[in-house]
């Protein structure tokens, strides 16, 4: 488990981070979710290290990561995945290459045996037989997929995904939302993801934080986004007419 403790975050005396507390559990896909200028990649980038709060807490399965040594971050963060937004593949690898970067970075395997553990990831996204492709070759679901391999070939406690859906139709997007569960569920990784994507929200929420102008808005799962009263989530998520129709069908259902 994660867990940030009264987060506060100032950029050039503008507050973006107001004292947020939040858990973020194992084995459930935790997203944060706001509108643009919320505080959400803010937030992720705090708890990643690659911002440094004015204060509070992130704690690591109980350990403050705030409060490590250098050697403690370093291990650390080879038991953390990043998932980025543009996918962020090296164009002049394949894609089996791609996936093997990480273990020639921070393991001490044998070639055999980043191989090996390269390909089982692959497979595991169902990419087997992409292995000798170039970034540039595939489709950007596929590249996203290839991300994810990447991801997880450390075998990650925790995974940090900004922006999985970025660019990609609908379908992909359902697709790339159930693999990320389905994996975060089966090696019970600590995810994160920060989100817009409607969708997103509403198909894999387990654990879901609202920001509303660096604060804590509203905290709770993908069903009881529908029950909410919380006008200012409400406004947020059914913005969208599609959303809209969905949410006054269930209200109209429970009256």
């Amino acid at each position: 488990m994660i867990e940030v403790k009264n987060i506060f975050k100032s950029f050039d005396g503008k507050p973006v981070l107001r004292d947020i507390s939040a858990q973020f559990h194992t084995g459930k896909t935790n997203l944060i979710i706001g509108k643009s200028g919320s505080g959400k990649t803010v937030l992720m980038k705090s708890i990643v290290g690659l911002i440094k709060p004015d204060s509070g807490h992130v704690l690591y399965d109980g350990k403050d990561f705030l409060g490590m040594s250098e050697n403690d971050v370093k291990t650390l963060r080879c038991e953390i995945g990043m998932l980025f937004q543009g996918s962020a593949l090296f164009d002049s690898l394949t894609v089996l290459e791609n996936v093997m970067f990480p273990l020639k970075m921070f393991t001490r395997q044998s070639a055999a045996e980043r191989e090996k553990r390269a390909r089982f990831c692959l497979e595991r996204v169902n990419l087997s037989g992409a292995d000798r492709q170039f970034p540039s070759e595939i489709s950007g679901g596929m590249q996203k997929r290839v991300a994810i391999a990447r991801a997880i070939a450390l075998n990650p406690k925790y995974l940090f995904c900004d922006e999985p859906n970025s660019g990609l139709d609908p379908q992909t997007s359902i697709l790339i939302d159930e693999l990320v569960r389905d994996i975060t569920r089966e090696y019970n990784i600590t995810t994160i993801i920060n989100t817009h994507d409607m969708s997103s929200v509403l198909g894999i929420g387990d654990n879901i934080i609202f920001l509303n102008q660096g604060e804590k808005e509203w905290v709770g799962t993908s069903n009881d986004i529908y029950t909410s009263t919380n006008e200012k989530l409400n406004d947020f998520i059914f913005a969208s007419n599609l959303f809209k129709t969905v949410k006054e069908y269930i209200d109209h259902k429970n009256d």
